[in-house]
């Protein structure tokens, strides 16, 4: 496993923070605090992921033919890593560089790629995914929307919850039941102004415009907008999951909040008790131990091994992390979620740490049935 960046992978990063230098306003981190759902930075991000994709800095790991450079995964990671320090900048157009874009290229037919790859690339659209439901949230495989056949094509019935993004949405990542079990769910690619779909915002404490009700009355679909075979979608759920999970680099942002705010705890002499100074050691730790156990799951996928448990592993790292680092904050500098706006933002998306890209719970469950062989 890799533990130093190379020379050229250095000068990557230097590419992405000069490039971040040059073209984030100076007021970012109060226009990021409003979240990545927002409408403000839904737009700021479209003129942004523009001009990264022009730098080649959007997509670099992609393969040439669908926008990239054909670098590897260790500059994505990066790349996401310098985003997530300066507020995300990408919005919700992350989810494509993360794992939608590589999903479609891995498992989307030719007409399908060439429809809804390059605007990825060149960042010009947003999606959002239709997974979570209110009685199935990680629990994929209990989803009850239904996509049933007519015709050429399918109806789908049905209703999604949480559904960040949903809002200004292009394209929604759809699974829906065609049939029982496991291999009864389908991948869809469902235009948002298609006929029949709702979206409505939820109120939250997480940022504006994050969770959505979205619902599916008599949407007519074509067989086209299926993504692989009927019974194959479990195979294409895995493979995006596995990118989703360790795809935000949640541990580089609780990292600079923990040094910000032992920055304000130091000014004001109240970092000498040993009781403050070990539980920042203690977040400190918990995001480096996050950050080798993604860097692990980078590792295999950069030698092209498939899937496994142990991104469960990574993503349970980075929850504990997160809980950390929101925890730290509260107890012994709790003024900063009042005047420092990255501050505030991060302990905004460490509330749903443990809940987005699949539940703590579930994670707890994979790596007990997949990786430990414990008996049910």
């Amino acid at each position: 496993m890799q533990l130093r960046w190379t020379d050229e992978q250095q000068a990557f990063r230097g590419r992405v923070r000069d490039f971040l230098a040059r073209e984030l306003p100076e007021n970012f981190e109060e226009l990021a605090h409003k979240g990545p759902a927002s409408r403000e930075i839904h737009e700021f991000s479209i003129d942004f992921c523009g001009k990264l994709s022009a730098e080649g800095l959007l997509v670099p790991h992609w393969p040439e033919e669908w926008g990239g450079s054909g670098a590897t995964a260790y500059e994505h990671f990066i790349l996401g890593e310098e985003m997530w320090i300066a507020g995300e900048p990408r919005g919700g157009q992350y989810m494509n560089v993360n794992w939608i874009g590589v999903t479609l290229i891995k498992y989307g037919t030719q007409e399908q790629k060439e429809r809804y790859v390059p605007p990825m690339a060149e960042g010009r659209t947003l999606w959002c995914q239709g997974f979570s439901e209110p009685g199935a949230g990680s629990d994929l495989a209990s989803l009850r929307t239904r996509a049933e056949r007519r015709g050429d094509g399918y109806r789908i019935n049905g209703q999604k919850i949480w559904t960040s993004y949903a809002t200004f949405a292009d394209t929604c990542f759809l699974l829906a039941r065609t049939g029982e079990g496991k291999a009864g769910i389908a991948v869809f690619l469902v235009p948002m102004d298609t006929p029949g779909i709702t979206v409505r915002p939820i109120p939250s404490l997480i940022g504006e415009g994050d969770i959505h009700e979205v619902f599916f009355d008599d949407v007519d679909i074509p067989e086209t907008a299926r993504l692989g075979e009927e019974g194959a979608a479990w195979e294409i759920i895995t493979f995006a999951l596995s990118n989703e999970r360790v795809g935000i680099p949640r541990y580089a942002l609780a990292l600079r909040v923990i040094e910000r705010a032992v920055e304000r705890l130091k000014a004001q002499g109240d970092f000498t008790s040993e009781l403050v100074r070990g539980r920042a050691a203690r977040a400190v730790r918990a995001c480096e131990a996050a950050r080798m156990m993604v860097y692990k799951v980078l590792d295999d996928r950069a030698r092209g091994q498939p899937p496994s448990p142990e991104s469960s592993v990574a993503r349970r790292a980075v929850i504990t992390a997160e809980r950390l680092t929101a925890e730290f904050v509260v107890e012994f500098v709790p003024e900063c979620l009042a005047d420092d706006k990255l501050i505030e933002a991060h302990h905004q998306r460490a509330i749903v740490a443990g809940i987005a890209s699949g539940a703590l719970e579930i994670q707890l469950n994979l790596i007990a049935n997949h990786l430990l062989s414990l008996p049910r």
